[in-house]
């Protein structure tokens, strides 16, 4: 009887976790730049006699769903979508080098370029400051400049270049704040050919429609699982009685 409890018990916490990454995609269906979770759930055999019919059920992220969310027209020279499968660089708070698909950057009061996190963006040399006098702008080849408006027949001075990296082949992951990161530390190569669409944002690639069937099997796979717990209780109470009546 164990074994069914057991088997069913494990079950039943999958599909808990199961219901928080449904949840966490669905709460960032409107954030931008968010790439959904995809879980990964598998059963787990315990080896050894008798162990082995102990079938277990384990779920966890495996990773995140890297296509690219509806880019829409927002018109604002600070806005840019990545127009290639590439990750923008930016600064965790913990100072390591993370990256993300958000794009609605603003200049901080200290003058950092950020995202709409408050993450401060990279460039080849760190952090990228604007000056705090003249118009800033940004090149498809994601190359930040800055125009003086005293002198407007001069071209625009270049202050920084945003780092783009390809993820490609390399071991990357999610963290809980929605960052990626290279596994086990370190940071991705710049990719040379990577371009932004410059005046347009990203939105998240959760489709909310297929999110709420997930949720819809998942609530009804945990009652399943409930249920069998309390048939095995009923199964183990008849099998009492039998027993006191002999």
């Amino acid at each position: 009887m164990d074994r069914l409890i057991h088997t069913a018990l494990s079950g039943m916490r999958a599909s808990m976790d199961s219901q928080r990454v449904i949840a966490s995609n669905m709460a960032n269906a409107n954030t931008l730049g968010f790439r959904a979770e995809l879980l990964d759930q598998r059963a787990v055999t315990i080896e050894g006699q008798p162990l082995e019919a102990r079938a277990m059920q384990v779920a966890r992220v495996r990773g995140a769903d890297m296509v690219a969310g509806e880019i829409i027209e927002t018109g604002r020279d600070l806005d840019i979508a990545m127009a290639t499968d590439a990750l923008m660089a930016v600064q965790a708070e913990d100072g390591t080098e993370a990256y993300t698909r958000r794009g609605d950057m603003s200049i901080s009061a200290t003058g950092l370029l950020v995202n709409g996190e408050g993450r401060p963006v990279l460039g080849d040399n760190g952090p990228i400051t604007i000056p705090p006098v003249g118009i800033p702008g940004i090149a498809p080849d994601g190359t930040v400049t800055i125009a003086d408006p005293a002198t407007p027949d001069q071209p625009p001075a270049e202050v920084g270049r945003i780092k783009l990296a390809a993820w490609q082949g390399s071991p990357i992951s999610k963290g809980l704040d929605g960052l990626f990161r290279v596994e086990g530390g370190g940071i991705l190569p710049t990719d040379e050919a990577a371009t932004v669409q410059v005046g347009a944002l990203e939105q998240s690639n959760v489709k909310t429609t297929e999110v709420l069937v997930e949720m819809i099997d998942a609530q009804r796979l945990f009652a399943m699982r409930s249920k069998v717990i309390a048939t095995a209780r009923e199964i183990d109470e008849s099998g009492a009685q039998l027993m006191r009546l002999g």
